[in-house]
């Protein structure tokens, strides 16, 4: 049915109701009739004019930072890693400054360097002078000079025990004394008329320019040639 006509008749029984109402002996009204079909969808209107700006809203609620706690205890040590790579070298530094000067060791074995030793034969076929010192002139070792081959004198120069030692070849009656600064220490005699040897020694303690030699008595048959010698010798056995 046209929506029109529709609308139309709606409309008459309105009026028609209208006019029955002005009759004071209408009766009871009827009942409403359906609503009619919806109308056709009319078009969008014009936009609206821009509202009025809005008041500012409240502050959202943010969490504020706290203070900074306490440093909690170090963990355990983790395992050792693998060891890496050799990286290269580095420049060289700067000297250090000189460490603290170390006690003072302890004093050498300085007397072991200590030396002196002489040995010399007697030259010659005469016998030596009697109560005369005795020249031992053909020198066999005497490295430091502490023996004097033309005076037959021995001189200290390092205080210490020393030994000293002869062996002569005679022919004839010979005692030799051995003498310390013109003191005779010890004395050695040996009596016969054929070729012979003989020999005597000691130890002496000697003090710094103590001087030490041999010297014959009126039995001086002392020899000094080839395949004859008779030698004198001392050293020092250790010093003080």
């Amino acid at each position: 049915m046209d929506v029109g006509l529709i609308s139309l008749l709606l409309l008459l029984s309105t009026l028609s109701s209208l006019i029955q109402g002005l009759d004071t002996n209408s009766g009871i009204p009827g009942i409403p009739g359906c609503h009619g079909l919806p109308g056709k969808i009319g078009k969008d209107g014009r936009d609206g004019s821009k509202g009025a700006k809005g008041e500012r809203g409240l502050p959202g609620f943010g969490v504020s930072r706290g203070q900074e706690g306490e440093k909690g205890d170090p963990g355990f040590p983790g395992p050792t890693g693998k060891r890496g790579r050799r990286g290269p070298a580095g420049e060289t530094g700067e000297p250090g400054n000189p460490g603290v000067k170390g006690e003072m060791g302890r004093s050498g074995d300085h007397k072991s360097t200590l030396k002196s030793a002489f040995s010399a034969k007697r030259g010659g076929f005469e016998y030596p002078p009697r109560d005369t010192r005795i020249r031992f002139s053909k020198i066999i070792s005497n490295d430091q000079n502490h023996y004097n081959p033309d005076t037959g004198v021995f001189t200290c120069n390092i205080t210490g025990f020393y030994y000293f030692v002869y062996h002569a070849t005679s022919d004839n009656n010979l005692c030799i004394n051995l003498n310390l600064n013109e003191v005779k220490k010890v004395g050695f005699c040996n009596h016969g008329t054929y070729d012979q040897v003989s020999s005597g020694g000691t130890v002496l303690h000697l003090q710094v320019n103590d001087r030490v030699w041999l010297e014959p008595t009126d039995y001086n048959a002392m020899m000094g040639k080839e395949d004859h010698d008779s030698v004198f010798s001392g050293f020092l056995i250790f010093p003080d």
